[in-house]
């Protein structure tokens, strides 16, 4: 048989790749994992005010305090599904009008598996609770960043993308897409160009490029979308697919097969897989 040079020179990404995996051994906690010290807002503030400030700081959600007390949530995608969607205007409406409601509260030392498995039934991000205190937040993106080397994750993607991916012309305005995104409950849109896939527009997009700094929504998604496009190839395994997430900091990778876009893959999905 012939030498595995692959083992015996392994590029950088192989190797940075195993650091990886050597790492995720030592990650087994909710409280080792979690963004600490989530922002809050309060539910009177208006949903433009809640925006602003999760794109300034390149976040997904704010905790909603009502008396002072953590009581809900806001995410980019109630943004997008219950207001833009609906051709509100965000300056008109209040946080208390869009937010998500009851939290799904998790504690510190739950571990990464409980905590996958929660996120999956519940459908939602977690808030963790210290007694009565709130002491974090676990998102999708926080929990792929510490998947372990486990049968699940050996398993390919090919079985768990998203088969219908919704694309766009590039010269549909902003405003446009956002009402696709929010009717479909989708966090994005391929964007094609002269027939072409040629970037990606997401909820993030929105939030940080355009609510966040007050820009104009007729604005075309050709000019706004992320490119060029992530992908992964076809028989990319959950594990892989979660470090190339991390690593690039998306949420989101398009799966090819033969040079066509044959699915797409989100972080919520590695996370489904691992949490079976």
């Amino acid at each position: 048989m012939g030498r595995d040079l692959s083992k015996e020179f392994p590029s950088p990404m192989d190797r940075a790749f195993r650091q990886y995996t050597d790492e995720l051994s030592k990650v087994k906690l909710v409280e080792e994992i979690m963004s600490k010290e989530p922002l809050t807002i309060g539910e009177k503030a208006s949903v433009a005010e809640a925006a602003k400030i999760m794109g300034e700081k390149h976040i997904g959600s704010l905790i909603v305090l009502r008396e002072g007390k953590p009581w809900a949530i806001i995410t980019e995608r109630d943004i997008l599904s219950r207001v833009l969607a609906l051709g509100k205007d965000p300056k008109n409406v209040e946080v208390k009008e869009a937010m998500s409601t009851p939290l799904i509260a998790v504690e510190p030392k739950a571990t990464v598996k409980e905590a996958a498995k929660l996120m999956i039934e519940r459908k939602g991000r977690l808030v963790v609770f210290k007694g009565k205190d709130l002491v974090g937040i676990v998102t999708a993106s926080d929990l792929i960043k510490s998947l372990p080397a486990s049968p699940e994750t050996s398993l390919k993607v090919d079985d768990f993308t998203t088969k219908s991916v919704i694309s766009v012309d590039e010269d549909l305005t902003i405003s446009e897409v956002a009402r696709v995104m929010g009717k479909k409950r989708i966090g994005s849109v391929l964007v094609n160009r002269d027939g072409k896939h040629c970037g990606i527009f997401t909820e993030r997009d929105l939030l940080t490029s355009f609510l966040a700094r007050g820009g104009n929504l007729s604005t075309l998604v050709g000019v706004a979308a992320s490119s060029p496009l992530i992908t992964i190839p076809s028989g990319t395994t959950i594990h892989k697919a979660a470090y190339t997430m991390a690593k690039k900091h998306i949420k989101r990778l398009p799966v090819v097969k033969k040079k066509e876009i044959i699915g797409i893959i989100t972080a919520r999905d590695l996370v489904e897989v691992y949490a079976r």
